[in-house]
């Protein structure tokens, strides 16, 4: 599937990719985060290290371990230890309050707690007897983070390519947010697939702003692992920070998100934009006029392309592509298909689902933890349904429409409008709501409330946002909400989104942004 030397299928496990990159790349550079620095042969024993204190802290083989923090070497450090002895890493995102840190611990039954001392007090809101929680351990100043460097190394479970990795959890629509069940291999072939798209060398300094809890930013150590590249990890994403980070770290690859290009180019042009050593990146979600604006003005070009937690690197744009404006072509070992309602194949130039599969085994993820009829549902048929609206180009090119579910997604995160709106509805004033997507103008989905209030009852918007900081994570957050006194309905009293879709903001919603001036976003399409 790649110009690689692709693994043997039973090697293409979290120590079988260690063993491998210890053996060919040695001491060569493999990872930095902060004043922390990585070879590809330490890699090996500084995992090894750490299972062995999984291990003697009662974690077994099968347990889940959670993981809240930052980006920080005890991060990628456990996620890695995890699938070393066999257990399965469940990256936490950082936002998270107390709600969802008790449903994601309950959920997976996570047996140990890796956090951030930053993040300890949001426990105080979760609700920790209802978990399967032993051990915590505390990374930071005032940490209880036990120290490997004189443990002897545990040694690599017998794991097959089949096994569970991590679960990854992304939002739902109509319930819950899902935990992704990701398998060993899935895990080997983001990096491979991704270090083939972007032209990955031994080389090459990759670089990333993303966080670890996300697979954008797992996937860059699966690349350098694979390919003897160094990776480094940066604390965040900063505007005004950005380019002398590339320039200070030697960067020749990054990784961005859609929304955070517009943001780069809104700052001031300076030498740092043309003084680094950047010669590709990934930007998926990137508006084209943003990517055309930033290739000229800092000389990168931004590959587009799509893939998913459920999924793998599927679809991508490459340098010589004869245009842009498209998600991309598919990829060597996958099969891709715009489904009807029946998911039969629609011709070229008609809208539909994007149904995907592989031809390799464990390319994807497996299903949904403890979720039965949601992986039924979307892996059925032999197709992953992805719940986007795509169209197929003569040319094979694939072009995003719109999503089909009732999904958000907001500064590369996933939104739940349901549990948004669970959060809404808990508020004392409030009866009846939706929560929605509208497009803002970084050409990324904004949240959008509109609500109903109780009899007798009025909303303050400015309150309400006060009540959701502390049970939403900030990005799900509504930016506009309208108070309104009905909300368009089906004959069987479904409230209809798409009607408040294309509605979208009118001259009594309220914004939170600075300003508070109600704007009406482009509007997004059919």
């Amino acid at each position: 599937m790649t110009d690689y030397d692709v693994l043997p299928a039973a090697r293409r496990t979290i120590p079988g990719m260690l063993r491998r990159q210890a053996a060919r790349f040695g001491d060569r550079p493999a990872m930095a985060i902060g004043e922390l620095r990585w070879t590809h042969a330490q890699a090996v024993s500084k995992v090894a290290r750490r299972a062995a204190l999984l291990q003697r802290a009662g974690v077994q083989r099968g347990d889940r371990v959670a993981l809240m923090c930052g980006n920080r070497v005890e991060c990628l450090e456990t996620f890695l230890a995890c699938g070393w002895m066999g257990a399965a890493a469940v990256p936490i995102n950082t936002a998270a309050m107390g709600p969802q840190i008790q449903y994601f611990l309950a959920n997976s039954g996570a047996r140990l707690l890796l956090i951030e001392d930053a993040f300890v007090e949001r426990l105080d809101a979760a609700d920790l007897s209802q978990c399967a929680l032993q051990t915590t351990w505390v990374v930071g100043e005032k940490g209880s983070y036990p120290d490997a460097a004189d443990v002897p190394e545990a040694e690599a479970a017998d794991v097959g390519p089949g096994d569970l990795l991590a679960i990854l959890y992304t939002s739902g629509t109509t319930g819950p947010s899902k935990g992704v069940t990701c398998p060993h291999a899935q895990f080997y072939w983001w990096g491979e697939n991704t270090a083939r798209i972007l032209g990955v060398e031994g080389g090459d300094v990759l670089a990333t702003t993303l966080p670890l809890f996300h697979i954008n930013a797992l996937n860059t150590y699966a690349q350098a692992a694979l390919t003897g590249a160094e990776v480094v990890f940066l604390p965040r994403f900063s505007a005004s920070g950005f380019w002398p980070a590339m320039q200070a770290c030697g960067a020749t690859v990054v990784y961005l998100l859609g929304a955070m290009v517009p943001i780069l180019l809104a700052q001031p042009e300076g030498e740092g934009e043309r003084g680094h050593r950047v010669r590709i990146g990934l930007g998926p979600g990137v508006p084209l006029a943003a990517g055309q604006a930033f290739r000229q003005r800092c000389g990168v070009q931004l590959l587009e392309g799509y893939g998913s937690t459920e999924t793998n690197f599927v679809i991508a744009s490459r340098p010589d592509a004869p245009r842009g404006g498209v998600m991309g072509w598919l990829q060597p070992g996958f099969e891709a298909r715009v489904g009807d309602a029946d998911d039969g194949a629609l011709p070229d130039g008609e809208a539909g689902e994007l149904l995907l599969r592989a031809s390799e085994p464990f390319v994807f993820a497996s299903g949904y933890f403890n979720m039965p009829d949601k992986t039924e549902e979307a892996w059925r048929n032999g197709w992953f349904h992805t719940g986007d609206r795509v169209v197929r180009e003569p040319d094979g090119a694939f072009r995003f429409i719109d999503r089909t579910k009732d999904a958000i997604r907001r500064r590369g995160e996933n939104i739940s409008s349901y549990e948004v709106e669970q959060v809404l509805l808990s508020h004392p004033s409030v009866a009846t709501v939706a929560v929605f997507p509208v497009q803002s103008e970084l050409a990324e989905d904004e949240v959008m409330a509109s609500l109903i209030a109780r009899p007798g009852e009025r909303i303050d918007p400015q309150e309400l946002a006060r009540y959701c900081e502390a049970r939403l994570p900030y990005f799900a957050i509504p930016r506009y909400v309208d108070v309104v006194d009905e909300l368009p309905r089906t004959e069987n009293g479904k409230i209809q989104k798409f009607k408040l879709r294309e509605r979208g903001v009118t001259p009594s919603t309220w914004d939170r942004t600075p300003g508070g001036a109600a704007r009406r976003p482009a509007a997004r399409a059919a």
